[in-house]
Parts: C-alpha cells; sequence; structure tokens
C-alpha cells in the first residue's frame, strides 16, 4: 500500500492549557520490529487530558510542546519493518495501541506479567508520538489485535479504558453476585466498569456519580445507584450509609474507584464489608494520601487496599472479547479539529460514556 510523504497530526501546542493544533508530520518508515499503522479511530481519554493540562503533578515532567497525544487507537497495517515475522502480524491486519504503547519485555514486572508497570516503557502520547494522528508506528509484538466482529470505533477506547477497569476488576476479589462499587460510575472509565463488572463478571453494581448521570449509569447495567451530590444530608446520612442500605447492611465486597476523587477514596472503607477490596484507579492530580485508611479498620475487617495500573497484552485481548459478547460501549464520534471541544466538555464533567475521534477525515 503506497503511503504518504507526510501526514496529519493533533499536537499539544501549549502545555498546561486545552490547545491543541493540526499539524503536517513526515511519515515515518518502520524501524526492526516496527510496524507503521494507518490510523482510523482514537479514543479520548481523561489521561489524554491531564497530560495536556499538566494535572498531574507528580510525573517527572510535564508533555512537551509538539507532542502528539492519544493512547487509544484502531487501525490497520500498512506496512511491516525488517524482522517482524515472528510477531504474526500481517499487512491488513486490524491492531491496536494501547498506554504502554511499547514495553521491554525484560525487566522484573514485564517477567511478572506486569508489563503495564514496565519501568522501560514508552508512553502513548507522552514520551511516544500517539494515536491522534493518520500513521503510527508501533512495535509488531505489543499491538493489540482487533477480533473480527468487532467495530473499531467501539474498541478504540477499551484499549486504555476497557483494559484498565477490567484489571481493575480482576483484581478486586469479588466473586459473581457480589456487590461492587463504581465510583465516577458515568464517567469514562465508569461507566466501561459498570458494563463489564455487571454484564461480564456477573457482580451486582452500585454506581456512584452526580445525578444527572444516574439513567446513563443504569442503562449500562447498574442495580443501584447513590447521587453523590445528596450527601451529606441534613440529618447527616452519607454516602456510605445509602450504599449500607442497598446491600441490606452488608455492605460491598470491593469499591472500584474510577474517578480522580480523594473524597471517594476517603469514604470507601466506611462501606466495604469484611475481607473487602479498594481498588485505585483514578488518579488525583496532588498525590495526597487516602484519609481514613486507619490500621484498625483495614485489621478489624481485613481489608485490602490495591492499586491498579493499565493491565497487560492478555488482558487487552480479553477485554476485546468480553467487549465483543456483552459491552455495548456508548460513544460519540467526532472530527479530530473538534478535540479542543471535546477537552472542554471532559473537564466540565460534561461527558457521558466516550468520545472517538474519527482519523479517516480530517475536513
Amino acid at each position: 500500500m503506497q503511503t504518504p510523504k507526510t501526514h496529519k497530526a493533533v499536537v499539544y501546542d501549549k502545555p498546561g492549557e486545552i490547545s491543541t493544533r493540526i499539524v503536517e508530520l513526515v511519515t515515518p518508515a518502520p524501524g526492526s520490529g516496527q510496524i507503521l499503522i494507518k490510523m482510523t479511530h482514537s479514543g479520548v481519554c481523561h489521561s489524554d487530558l491531564s497530560l495536556m493540562t499538566s494535572t498531574w503533578s507528580w510525573l517527572p515532567e510535564p508533555v512537551k510542546s509538539g507532542q502528539v497525544g492519544g493512547h487509544e487507537g484502531v487501525g490497520v497495517v500498512v506496512q511491516l519493518g525488517p524482522s517482524c515475522e515472528a510477531s504474526g502480524v500481517k499487512v491488513g491486519d486490524r491492531v491496536g495501541i494501547k498506554w504502554i504503547a511499547a514495553a521491554c519485555g525484560n525487566c522484573m514486572p514485564c517477567l511478572a506479567g506486569a508489563d503495564g508497570i514496565c519501568v522501560n516503557a514508552e508512553i502513548s502520547g507522552y514520551t511516544w508520538p500517539g494515536t491522534f494522528q493518520e500513521y503510527a508506528l508501533a512495535p509488531a509484538h505489543y499491538v493489540t489485535p482487533i477480533p473480527d466482529g468487532l467495530a473499531s470505533d467501539i474498541a478504540a477506547p477499551l484499549l486504555c479504558g476497557g483494559v484498565t477497569v477490567y484489571s481493575a476488576l480482576q483484581k478486586s476479589r469479588a466473586q459473581a453476585g457480589d456487590w461492587v462499587v463504581i465510583a465516577g460510575a458515568g464517567g469514562g472509565l465508569g461507566h466501561l466498569a459498570v458494563q463489564l463488572g455487571g454484564r461480564g463478571m456477573g457482580f451486582k453494581i452500585i454506581g456512584l456519580d452526580m445525578g444527572s448521570k444516574e439513567s446513563f449509569v443504569n442503562e449500562c447495567g447498574a442495580e443501584g445507584f447513590v447521587d453523590i451530590s445528596k450527601y451529606p444530608t441534613a440529618d447527616g446520612k452519607s454516602v456510605a450509609d445509602q450504599i449500607l442500605e442497598i446491600t441490606h447492611g452488608a455492605g460491598a465486597a470491593a469499591a472500584v474507584i474510577c474517578s480522580a476523587s480523594n473524597a471517594a477514596y476517603a469514604e470507601a472503607l466506611s462501606y466495604l464489608r469484611f475481607n473487602g477490596t479498594l481498588v485505585c484507579v483514578g488518579v488525583p492530580g496532588e498525590a495526597n494520601p487516602i484519609a481514613n485508611a486507619y490500621p484498625h479498620l483495614i485489621v478489624g475487617k481485613q481489608l485490602a487496599i490495591v492499586g491498579s495500573n493499565v493491565g497487560n497484552r492478555r488482558a487487552a485481548i480479553e477485554t476485546l472479547a468480553m467487549a465483543k459478547r456483552v459491552a455495548t460501549t456508548p460513544f460519540r464520534l467526532e472530527k479530530a479539529q473538534n478535540i479542543n471541544s471535546v477537552f472542554e466538555e471532559m473537564k466540565g464533567g460534561k461527558l457521558q460514556g466516550r468520545v472517538v475521534l474519527d482519523l479517516q477525515s480530517w475536513t
């Protein structure tokens, strides 16, 4: 397939602000072990917003001006570099690019199957050119095959949001039939957790979010909903009290915090049952400790607090397979030139579900 000498891309032009521009870049040739992908779709993730606006103060350095953003990309392989034979990837295959653009495979996390925290990783849209472009390079061994029957626009947001919550739900210690709380249930991560956890894993889901998102969260499969804007009430009733009421006093087996809210973390331990698990996913901008994480409470109920980064290659494949069976991911298609307004919506908390960029049309 003939590739153009240049292609269009969305770059962050003023890091620290919501500001992007479309530029023309030289289309690269794949090196050893690399493939060139003609991108067709890319999800827009809250992590993209956090990187662009320098919200994550704990990062080693802010994103650089001119960085191509995005990390949830799907496209078609158009060219193979040398030494790609062992990967099994062929020209014409649909593949996905994830948050981890490349993992070394040799560090201790990689050897333990935790390539999501590879110490030598390249990060799409941060240290590696991301997926908001017409053509992208990727390591042949690390792309995710897109299964037949799963549309590319549906698959795109699953490559970060989906695999992230799938991995988190796996770490929750919950069993089918258990109550599991999803904080930020109407957001980009949370609504996927509701679908995969409820329809895919058999959990009874309680969604926490603002009341305006109740109908949406219930449509995704939640069996209970708590409008966090109503608490605490005048008589002192809390979110935890409402969750205990829904679970008939037993408490939830797990809480997966998909929002970047310190308050959501602080309250979670109080509504977990014995042997409950608090799974940390959403990352607040400031690195503050979890309030109310008292040893006597953790010991008394044998609670666990676990962190969950993005999943590994196997988790990505399993996520797409599950989504093909059970998830009907709500999303909205947008053109690349509308991305600034998408980020403004995201910052204002107005988005329900996901936005996916159509990278086949730039006019």
